[in-house]
């Protein structure tokens, strides 16, 4: 569901079989590539080497980045902020009020904020408002495994290894598709970006998107409603979390669509964006990246096993929340370590009156997402502009 990230040409003239709209629970990511002209000795000893284990930490010696770092003026915005958050958030009363004050002391949601904001105050705590409210909507740590299980049998989105800075990866496979449009496809699609948060290692605050639309045709591939309600989670509710996408196999059917949609994306989101065929080495070690995409790693994928491992791995409960995590409840005290004298205040309450605090950004602080996403009607006007001006031969392009 995650396809707006970059462009590339399909440079495999293989047709592979169409899956889509299967809910076949297994596959190999083996490399065809690699198994061409082989014989049949050769063909079974790849064979034994495939596995079903995913790789759920980092190659050995990998140094974890980008690191952050921060002055005075930015430490001391952050503190403004995480006294905001903590002046608007639920009474202590609301049965969300113990994951939402969870998420506020994470080490990494206040500074992602922060410097989503470019450092500007009143947009800082927009933004982190604006989030809050959705999450308690939403309640992504309470998303039950059993809830998005269905839209998990057939592989189309993937946890697996991390890249040279310790990211975790996220295959996404929309040609896999195997479930009608419906708010549980967002559901899973939320599920798997929190679990990839689970998987991160201390210090990281980022993932990696690699979409395949290998086998994607028009029906598989997510309708503008979706992808408008994707791009506004990713872009608002996940800021500072994509740290790098990589599309492949893209068909000249959809690079016309994805033209079309191209300036809703706001110019940092394509920055993040490679293309490729084969994934380089210099992005991903070759251990730890999947053997389809130019890699080592021969992984299967067999449902029951990858569900088993991320369930495992992660700590994650039949009702969603944390096998070995207790999550106190609240008797009325403000988020630790940061007391405020502040009321609880109202939507935009206050706020006018804030001016930026700090425009002194240093090199270590990425820029983040700052276009509102596109509704489903923006996008679908731009792209029924750009279909009357559509050339003989639809070209691609490189973001």
């Amino acid at each position: 569901m995650s396809s707006f990230f970059g462009y590339s040409k399909k440079e495999n003239n293989e047709t592979p079989p169409n899956t889509a709209g299967t809910t076949k629970s297994t596959f190999s990511t083996k490399s065809s590539k690699a198994m061409k002209g082989s014989t049949s000795a050769q063909s079974e000893d790849a064979l034994s080497h495939t596995t079903t284990k995913i790789h759920t930490k980092p190659a050995p010696g990998t140094h974890i980045g980008p690191i952050h770092e921060y002055d005075e003026k930015q430490n001391e915005m952050m503190k403004q902020v995480k006294e905001y958050a903590s002046s608007i958030s639920l009474a202590p009363s609301d049965p969300y009020a113990k994951w939402e004050r969870r998420w506020l002391n994470k080490p990494d949601t206040i500074p992602r904020y922060s410097r989503a904001s470019k450092w500007h105050l009143v947009d800082a705590k927009k933004r982190i408002k604006n989030t809050m409210e959705w999450r308690r909507e939403f309640k992504p740590e309470l998303i039950t495994p059993d809830e998005v299980k269905i839209e998990d049998e057939s592989g189309k989105i993937v946890i697996n290894g991390f890249d040279n800075d310790g990211r975790p990866i996220i295959y996404m496979r929309p040609g896999r598709q195997n479930t009608e449009t419906s708010p549980r496809q967002l559901k899973h699609l939320v599920w798997c970006l929190e679990r990839a948060k689970d998987l991160m290692p201390p210090g990281q605050e980022s993932l990696v998107i690699i979409v395949d639309y290998k086998t994607t045709t028009l029906r598989t591939n997510p309708p503008i409603s979706v992808a408008s309600k994707v791009l506004t989670i990713l872009q608002h509710h996940y800021v500072e979390t994509l740290g790098r996408a990589i599309v492949t196999n893209l068909p000249l059917l959809l690079n016309f669509f994805y033209k079309g949609i191209s300036p809703f994306l706001d110019p940092v989101t394509r920055d993040k964006a490679r293309n490729y065929s084969f994934l380089r080495f210099e992005l991903i070690p070759a251990s730890q990246l999947e053997a389809e995409f130019g890699g080592e790693h021969e992984f299967e994928f067999e449902h029951k096993h990858y569900w088993q491992q991320i369930i495992e791995t992660c700590g994650i409960a039949p009702d969603g929340t944390r096998v070995n995590e207790v999550v106190p409840e609240i008797d009325g005290e403000e988020l630790e370590d940061e007391p405020t004298s502040e009321p609880r205040k109202e939507s935009g309450e206050g706020e006018e009156e804030e001016e930026e605090s700090t425009s002194s950004t240093p090199a270590t602080a990425v820029e983040s997402l700052t276009n509102t996403a596109p509704t489903a009607e923006d996008v679908a006007k731009r792209v029924e502009e750009m279909s009357l001006r559509m050339p003989n031969d639809a070209q691609t392009v490189t973001a």
